[in-house]
């Protein structure tokens, strides 16, 4: 027997409505989460729409809201801010929108800060080829540029 329940077109607005409201959401979530709800594609099409009009699902608005919180929460470079986003299928023209959010200014000194503490952290690492590898892997893994990564290892003695 199936046991999943079953929503009419406005039970489902609401709950999605509610989806929306709680969380910036990309297109990619909601349509995952209409097709969780086994939501047939007319009645997918007609909510996507009905969210959209009503300003409850923004591509825009989610790609600028998630560029900056995983920038100033995570602490995320650009090139893991822009790869997350593909990831989410997030257009081009609305991932350049979304980092333009992020300053040159607050961009760089989030950087430094970054590199001073994982520093801090690797002070015990005495090969310093070690050290170096470890500091890159754990910049690049954030998303962090190379040019930025390669020229602080440069200044590792």
């Amino acid at each position: 027997m199936d046991t999943h329940k079953t929503y009419t077109v406005n039970e489902a607005k609401k709950r999605l409505e509610r989806y929306c409201a709680y969380q910036e959401r990309c297109y990619k979530e909601v349509t995952q989460k209409l097709y969780e709800m086994r939501m047939i594609p007319e009645a997918a099409d007609q909510i996507l729409l009905h969210l959209i009009e009503n300003n409850y699902l923004n591509e825009t608005r989610f790609a600028q809201t998630f560029a900056r919180g995983k920038f100033r929460t995570k602490k995320w470079g650009k090139n893991r801010i822009l790869n997350e986003l593909k990831l989410r299928e997030i257009s081009k023209f609305n991932i350049q929108i979304a980092l333009k959010e992020i300053s040159e200014k607050e961009y760089y000194n989030t950087f430094e800060a970054l590199a001073e503490k994982r520093l801090q952290q690797l002070t015990s690492e005495k090969n310093l080829q070690k050290k170096r590898k470890k500091f890159a892997d754990y910049l690049f893994y954030r998303g962090w540029e190379s040019e930025l990564v390669y020229g602080k290892i440069s200044e590792i003695s």
